[in-house]
């Protein structure tokens, strides 16, 4: 080690060689020499006062230093601060590299746990391949700081420099890596705000699923509370139990996606079961009332029924067998279809009566239908008797009123032109064809009443599909 200002490389009070001859005793010195030596410590306090000022300002730090570095400072001491500011640099971005590390690890978490997609499979992918980068740069760093003490005292100048040189380039590259990972993460913006958008949707839609189920359960309690058991609402109510218990196992264990799935679901059917229990009691009245409506049709039907033998035998006796042959079954059916549909009523009772409410509207809408068909029938005997009488009384006004109909829908077919289209034309000269042909059909002695009415009909209709043609063209685009 070589000597410093503080440490003196002699001692101060040189030996007296062990070659020189002994002398005689001692003699003491004279009393005035005795007095005139001072004691040590006063005297070293003297040497001190008589110093310059920058000599008595620079001895304390040289004695502060422990009496082993220079007294004002040196190449080493200097790359040393070098070296140790590189030192602190370098960790500082080794810090911030594993923070946005842990922070990153947190946003591809929350991506994978919401969305298995091919882009966030490939965001995996690409966050391991950084995790690697970092892993190797981070190796690096730590080897550099290992390798060098900073804080020993012989620390050379060479020394210090290599440590600064390899401490500033593992800080670079740490630099370097937290870059490559501020981009990598601003392009998972639209991945993680899809994510975090599901995330926030998590919570509050297991919480509507679990209300959803609660007030489902209440609503099914205040209809058992009137006395209506709702049976199969409870059996439905009761299947959702296991989604309930996956719902509370949480996303974690199911994913994200699905529970929200399950939540939506869970609510909406329960939504249903809540809302069919509270239309329970006003369907419960529903029913009853159509109970009796039914029953009081059926009863008006049976007498309206009887009354279709006394109109047939009307048609046979002032008109041809045309006229009435297809109106013969009438009599029976109306009283099979009465007595099919109290059978049915019975059955809709004893539905109701169980509380089976499914069933007991289906019946009834099977009784509706029958007890329609048997209406239908039953009018159509008394409608042909009137309108037979209508013509044969005054033929010429169901004429009159066809070929009205036919003139009408020529003007239309004319209007805006020279000459009308073909394909209108045609088809109303064939219903004035027909209409004459329907005219001689009521020459004779017993005139086919029913056939004329059939046949001017028909050419009413025809005539009407004839200006629903021509208004749809027209009204489709211009030049018409």
């Amino acid at each position: 080690m070589t000597a410093t200002p503080g440490t003196p490389a002699t001692q101060p009070y040189p030996q007296p060689p062990t070659d020189r001859p002994r002398q005689g005793p001692a003699v003491p010195p004279p009393p005035s020499a005795r007095r005139r030596r001072r004691p040590a410590p006063v005297r070293d306090a003297l040497t001190l006062m008589s110093l310059p000022a920058l000599a008595v300002l620079v001895l304390p730090a040289a004695f502060a230093g422990g009496g082993t570095r220079r007294w004002f400072g040196g190449r080493a001491e200097s790359q040393r601060a070098e070296a140790q500011a590189a030192k602190d640099a370098a960790a500082a971005a080794f810090y911030e590299l594993d923070t946005a590390q842990r922070d990153l690890r947190i946003s591809i978490e929350t991506i994978t746990a919401v969305d298995d997609s091919p882009a966030a499979r490939r965001a995996v992918g690409d966050f391991a391949a950084l995790g690697q980068r970092i892993d190797e740069v981070s190796r690096r760093y730590i080897e550099a700081v290992d390798a060098h003490d900073l804080d020993r005292v012989d620390l050379e100048a060479q020394a210090a420099v290599r440590a600064r040189g390899e401490l500033t380039a593992a800080k670079d590259e740490l630099v370097r890596v937290k870059q490559e990972l501020d981009r990598f993460g601003s392009s998972l913006g639209p991945l993680l705000g899809n994510a975090e958008t599901q995330l926030a949707r998590l919570a509050p839609a297991v919480e509507r699923a679990r209300q959803a189920l609660r007030a489902a359960g209440e609503a099914l309690d205040a209809v058992r509370e009137k006395g209506l058991r709702a049976d199969d609402l409870a059996g439905r109510l009761a299947a959702l139990a296991p989604e309930l218990t996956r719902l509370n196992q949480g996303a974690g264990q199911h994913g994200v996606a699905q529970t929200l799935e399950r939540a939506e679901r869970v609510q909406r059917e329960a939504g249903a079961v809540r809302a069919e229990a509270e239309r329970l009691p006003g369907k419960s009245a529903e029913i009853d009332h159509r109970l009796v409506s039914l029953r009081t049709r059926a009863q008006a039907l049976t007498t309206r029924a009887g009354q279709v033998d006394p109109v047939l035998s009307e048609l046979r006796r002032r008109f041809a067998a045309a006229c009435w042959q297809d109106l013969q079954s009438v009599p029976e059916q109306a009283a099979q279809n009465v007595r099919q549909a109290e059978v049915k009523l019975r059955e809709a009772q004893a539905a109701r009566d169980a509380q089976r409410w499914p069933d007991a509207t289906s019946l009834l809408s099977t009784v509706r239908a029958l007890l329609n068909t048997t209406d239908e029938a039953v009018s159509a005997a008394r409608d042909r008797l009137e309108r037979l009488n209508a013509v044969q009384k005054d033929p010429q006004q169901e004429i009159e009123r066809t070929r009205f109909a036919i003139r009408d829908a020529q003007r239309l077919a004319m209007t805006g032109r020279t000459s009308p289209d073909p394909r209108h034309a045609r088809p109303l000269d064939d219903a004035v064809a027909r209409l004459e042909r329907a005219v001689g059909m009521l020459e004779g002695r017993h005139p086919d009443y029913w056939q004329f009415l059939t046949e001017t009909d028909a050419v009413r209709q025809t005539a009407a599909r004839v200006v629903a043609q021509i208004r749809e063209e027209r009204g489709g685009g211009p030049g018409h």
